[in-house]
């Protein structure tokens, strides 16, 4: 087990650097675990830095929870920051723990990534925009991740489908019109999406194949 010590006197702020660097992706687990059990504002830019490159899902997870456990006057501005970087694992991380914060003050930066060309990101932004939309949003955010039908493959058009299922009944009737759509691929996914709304135990990928062999034989069969 290694032992980080997080507070920052002499040298063990770059000590803890280096931590969240090891080789042993169980080292980095265990800095990033220090790191939330006694949260140090003075971190966050090495937490956030690291995320942007951990290649394990574990540690990322780790980083996401320390910096939850700082203020979120300090995170979520550096967070919001961050959406604005090349590289698109610093965009999805930081979407995904602003998600967790839940702090509404991202949510401007948020909405304007749900068409983000990256598909990980992208599916980052619908679950961040998802939790974080306004009350008396939802329509308006329905309406803008609809546009998205037909993306990607099972998994990517699945995170789409509870973005939306999570937005309640405004979806409804947004899903009825994209399930007229002359595109096949954008009316089986819409009509697996009302599925999931109206029974969120459903199979997600069972629905999504009858529809989309319906959508593929057209109107008359």
């Amino acid at each position: 087990m290694v032992v980080v010590n997080t507070t920052n006197h002499g040298g063990s702020n770059a000590h803890f650097v280096d931590a969240l660097a090891a080789a042993d992706p169980s080292g980095r687990l265990q800095a990033a675990l220090a790191a939330g059990t006694r949260p140090d504002p003075q971190m966050t830019e090495a937490l956030v830095a690291r995320c942007a490159v951990e290649p394990d899902f574990f540690v990322r997870d780790m980083l996401t929870w320390a910096l939850c456990r700082l203020p979120a006057e300090i995170t979520v501005p550096r967070l919001v920051h961050e959406l604005g970087s090349d590289t698109a694992q610093a965009r999805s991380q930081a979407l995904h723990t602003l998600s967790k914060i839940g702090d509404r003050l991202a949510w401007p930066a948020v909405s304007a990534l749900v068409h983000d060309e990256h598909d990980e990101v992208a599916r980052s932004a619908w679950r961040a925009a998802a939790a974080l939309v306004p009350p008396g949003d939802e329509a308006a955010l329905a309406s803008d991740l609809a546009t998205e039908l037909g993306r990607g493959d099972r998994q990517m058009q699945l995170s789409l489908s509870r973005a939306l299922a999570g937005l309640g009944d405004v979806v409804l009737p947004v899903l009825d019109v994209a399930a007229a759509s002359p595109d096949p691929r954008i009316r089986a996914h819409a009509e697996a999406t009302q599925q999931l709304c109206h029974d969120p135990d459903s199979g997600f990928t069972v629905s999504l194949e009858v529809a989309k062999r319906v959508a593929a034989a057209g109107p008359d069969m």
